[in-house]
This record gives structure tokens, sequence and C-alpha cells, in this order.
């Protein structure tokens, strides 16, 4: 028993490197803090979609997070990663626990040594309990649990992950729809003003007032206003496709889920972002590349202790009989007898000496993994901070962006009104009004796509920011 209780003492031992995070740079604070647009002192919304205040976003998120498809394959992959750490757990105990049981017909040789002295024919009937316990000497096991949870902790921020992807598709597509609707809306009212400047055209040529030249001209800005048309509506057919993808139903139901509008949703002019040292915390993939590390870290404790001896403890009780002639039973009711019990029990060393190179070169492509992943680790968030001051700035210069186009457009209103104003007087040639028509259109358009952006920027922001997950509790599995 002297061994015995040393062995299951020396079990505490760990063979390999203990984890511990890398070094990254982290920004002190975010480059666009000194705008008034960016709230850095202020906690970080993770409900940001809440900013928008419409009614129909916060449904549709909802919906995405109850149905979409892929959301629901990552939370399946996080079950799955669940019975993996089971199974690591599993394998710290004795690894061979069974019943076994066999009946064999044996005949011996009788050129065979000591055929004389028995049977040559006879039943064996063996039955019992089998167990084989490795221990864990050097710690391969607990490294083997120890990656498994840190790869069961990776899973659940690949779930986090995917919904922030998703949470953040869901709104951009929204936004991309509605702005697309607005464009429509601009685009069917400025066909309305090009149809009624042509009526006018026409009576005047009617008139004798103008020439053809002029008619033809306002036809022809007609018909190349209404060509943009179906090129719109396929866009927002794709769209709405897109979105019916993101909350896992079909292309025909969207409608009903989301009304037409040609609303555009309005961004908040300030936005809060907190610290940047948040982001490595907050942001999912970040922390699933910190999990892999940590995994892939264990992993290299396994492979070395595969280098060093191993022992285990092995036993067998039960019963054995044996039965001469033709009978087939177990001994004449003899099988359970006390006489029949049997055991052995012991311990078992095997050191696999000769590996020709394939265990040390087994340690060495564990450390390249290792390092693979701590690059990885160290690449995602140089890429983080990156994004999320990309959609700062988009934000900043968005809102900019808008405010001068808002000018913009007020000007080519007025154009529009004083260049048919002087057509109509004879002033000015029919020219001068289909440049300023067009110039309209444009700059509306403009407009409209530029608002959109402010609402694209906000969500690309705390997309890039890892925000979403939060509010759902989604890491309680």
């Amino acid at each position: 028993m002297r061994y015995l209780c040393l062995l299951f003492l020396l079990t505490g031992c760990l063979v390999g490197p203990n984890f511990s995070p890398p070094d990254v740079q982290v920004e002190s604070e975010w480059m666009m803090c000194q705008d008034e647009r960016i709230l850095c002192d202020d906690p970080f919304r993770s409900a940001w979609w809440s900013y928008f205040e419409d009614p129909t976003l916060n449904c549709l998120v909802e919906f995405a997070i109850t149905q979409n498809l892929n959301l629901k394959e990552a939370g399946m992959r996080v079950l799955e990663s669940r019975a993996e750490l089971g199974i690591a757990v599993g394998e710290f105990f004795p690894q061979l626990q069974e019943l076994v049981g066999t009946a064999e017909r044996v005949k011996v040789s009788k050129n065979a040594p000591n055929s004389r002295f028995g049977d040559l024919q006879y039943w064996d009937f063996i039955s019992g309990l089998q167990v084989a316990w490795e221990l864990d000497f050097w710690g391969r096991f607990r490294r083997g649990i120890e990656s498994a949870d840190e790869f069961l902790y990776a899973t659940v921020a690949d779930f986090q992950d995917v919904m922030v992807i998703l949470l953040s598709d869901v709104a951009a597509t929204y936004v991309a729809m509605r702005t697309i609707e607005s464009r429509i809306e601009i685009l069917e009212r400025n066909i309305k003003l090009q149809e009624r400047s042509l009526e006018i055209v026409e009576a005047r040529w009617r008139a004798g007032m103008v020439t053809d030249l002029d008619v033809q001209q306002a036809k022809t800005l007609v018909y190349s206003t209404r060509s943009r048309l179906p090129v719109l509506e396929n866009e927002l057919c794709h769209a709405k496709n897109a979105m019916a993808v993101l909350l896992g139903t079909v292309p025909n139901q969207v409608d009903s889920i989301i009304p037409p509008s040609t609303y555009i949703p309005i961004a908040p002019p300030e936005i809060a972002v907190g610290i940047p040292a948040e982001l490595l915390c907050r942001r999912p993939d970040v922390r699933r590349a910190l999990h892999i590390a940590a995994a892939q870290s264990a992993q290299i404790g396994i492979a070395v202790s595969d280098l060093l001896p191993r022992f285990s403890l092995t036993g067998f009780i039960g019963f054995e009989s044996t039965t001469s002639g033709s009978t087939k039973t177990g001994g004449g009711g003899k099988f359970f007898d006390s006489k029949s019990l049997t055991y052995n029990f012991g311990p078992d060393f095997a050191w696999p000496i000769l590996n020709y190179g394939r265990l040390i070169n087994n340690v060495r492509a564990e450390y390249s993994r290792f390092y693979q992943a701590v690059l990885s680790y160290q690449n995602s968030v140089l890429f983080a901070f990156s994004e999320a001051e990309d959609g700062l700035s988009a934000f900043i210069t968005s809102h900019e962006e808008v405010a001068e186009l808002e000018q913009s457009v007020k000007a080519a209103e007025r154009s529009t009104e004083v260049a048919q104003t002087q057509y109509v007087e004879g002033i000015a040639d029919y020219t001068r009004v289909l440049d300023t028509d067009r110039s309209r259109l444009e700059e509306e358009d403009r407009l409209a796509i530029a608002r959109g952006k402010i609402a694209l920027s906000l969500v690309t922001t705390y997309k890039a920011l890892g925000g979403g997950w939060e509010p759902f509790n989604c890491g309680e599995f």
C-alpha cells in the first residue's frame, strides 16, 4: 500500500508551461475623444440599437435572436464543447470499468507441454469486473481538462461573436432597406416634377414658343430618371432577401414583419464608447483568440507528458470455471462457488523510449501552434482597435457630410425654382432647367445615402466595440 500512496501523492506534478495572457498594446484613449460627439467617459451602452428609438428595429433584433440559424448552430457548438469537457474530466478517473465475460471451448494439443496432466478438451467460463486506471502522474489528464475548459470558453465567445455580427447585420440591413425606400420616394417625387415640367414644355412647343429640342430634352430627363427606379427596387429586393436569411424565415414573410417606410433611422448626435481597455474584455473574437491560445498552451503539457513514463493500476475480480466433456454449463452450477473466485491487481509501467523523434517533434509542433495562437490573439487586438477607430471616424465625418449636403439640397431646390421661372419668362433656355433638375435629384439622393451612412457608422462602431451580446446573457449555458 505504501507505493500506492506514493503514486497518488505524485499525481500533483504538472509538466508543460502555465499559461498567462500575452502582452498586447492597448490605447490609453480613443483618437476621436477630442470630438464632442464621442463620449469617452460615459458608460458603454450594450443595447446600442436602442439609440435609434425604432420599434421595428427592436422587434427585428428580438426576432433574429430567436430564429437565426447561424446563431443556433453556434449554440450547438457550445453544447458540443461542454460534452467534450465532460469527456476530458472523465479521463482523470479510472478509464476502464467494465463487466466482462467469456465462454470458450478449448482443445489442447496433445504435443503441448503438460498435456498429459489434464483434460485436452474443456469449456472455460470467465466473468467479472475489469478495471484500468492510468494515474495522472505528470498532469496529462489535468492538462486535457484545462485545454477542454479553455476551448469551451472559446466556443462561448464564438457564440457571442456570432450574435454581435448578427445584430449588426440586422441593423445594417434594416438601415439599408430604409435608405433605399427613401431614395425611391425621392426618385418618384422627382419623376412627378419632371413629368410636370415636360407637360409645360410640350404646351409651350404646341404654342410655338419653343422648338422640339426642348421637348426631347425634357423626355430624355424623364426616361433617364425612370430608368433608375428598377435598379433601386432590385436593391431593395436583395436587402429584403438578406434580411430574411438573418431572421431565419422565407423572403415573402419580410414585408409582414417590416412595414414599408421612408424613415431612415436617426442616430444620436453623441455616442458613449467607454475606454479602450474594455475592448479586450467585451469583444468576443478577442476573448476567443485568448482562450484558444490558453487551450493550445495546455496541449504542450500533454505532448511533454508523452515523453515520460506512464503508470497505471489494473485489476480484475470475478469467477472462472472450467468444465470437461461436452457439457456447456458452468461446472455443474459451481461457477459462482467461492472456489471459482479469481482476482488480480497491480501497477503497470510503460515508457516509449524508442519513438524515433516523433514525440519530441510533437512537442515542437504544439509549441509552434501555441505561438501561432498568441500572434493571432495579438493581431486580433490590433485589428479590433483599428475597426473601432474606423467606426468612430466614420460617425464623425458622416455627420459633417450630412450637414453640408443639407445646405447643398436647399441651394439645389432654390436653383431649380429660379431656372424654371427664368425659362417660363424666356430669360434662360431649357438646358439650365435640365441641369438644375439633375443637380437637385443627385443632391437629394446623396443626402439620403449620407443619412443612412450616419446610422451605418453607429452600427459599425458598436460592432467593432463588441457590443450586443450582454443584454441577452448569452454566455450562460
